[in-house]
C-alpha cells in the first residue's frame, strides 16, 4: 500500500458493467514526510473518501482481493482513509 492524497473525482460517461457503482478518485502519492510526489493514480473508492483526505491505496492484484472489487478490472483501490498523520 502507498499513502496518497485525494485530489479530485473522475467522472465517466460510460462504464464497463462490472464497474457500475464504483466511484473513481484521482489520488496523488506522498513521500515519507507527507510531501506530494509527481505521481498520480485513478483509484476505485470503496470507503467514501473525500477531496484532500489522506488515504491508503492498494495497487495491482492486491486491489482485487476484497469482496467489493473481486473480479472487477481495477488496478488501484482506496480501502481506507487515514485518521491521523
Amino acid at each position: 500500500m502507498q499513502i496518497a492524497k485525494v485530489r479530485g473525482t473522475v467522472v465517466s460517461s460510460y462504464k464497463e458493467p462490472s464497474l457500475r457503482g464504483v466511484k473513481f478518485l484521482l489520488v496523488q502519492f506522498l513521500d515519507e514526510e507527507g510531501q506530494l510526489l509527481p505521481k498520480y493514480e485513478v483509484a476505485g473508492d470503496i470507503v467514501g473518501a473525500g477531496i484532500d483526505e489522506w488515504v491508503l491505496v492498494s495497487l495491482g492484484s492486491a486491489a482485487r482481493q476484497v469482496g467489493e472489487t473481486n473480479k472487477r478490472p481495477l488496478d488501484a483501490i482506496i480501502p481506507t482513509t487515514i485518521a491521523s498523520r
